[in-house]
């Protein structure tokens, strides 16, 4: 029998655990940032689906920002748009 994680978003990923990318979810309309698209931006960083990702830090206090290691580049995101990247967590070894 195969056991297969729940899907989750990248904000909730614990430290140290490495997921797959599996979707980016796009921001609601007017939400820009400085008039680019946050969703393709994060794509452009290389966030796309299938591109495998682990959480390396979290910021203190309250946890931002988000210091993600995609590939073979580390990125700093904050909370909110680390949620909008829907992931598949990697099973860890026993």
């Amino acid at each position: 029998m195969t056991l297969v994680p729940p899907m989750m978003t990248l904000d909730a990923l614990a430290v140290g655990q490495s997921g797959t990318v599996l979707h980016i979810t796009p921001h609601t309309a007017g939400q820009t940032e400085d008039g680019v698209d946050l969703a393709r931006r994060l794509m452009e960083l290389g966030f796309v689906p299938g591109e495998r990702i682990r959480m390396l830090k979290r910021g203190i206090p309250g946890g931002d920002p988000l210091a993600i290691k995609v590939g073979n580049a580390t990125f700093a995101l904050r909370r909110f748009e680390a949620a909008l990247i829907t992931i598949q967590p990697l099973l860890q070894p026993e």
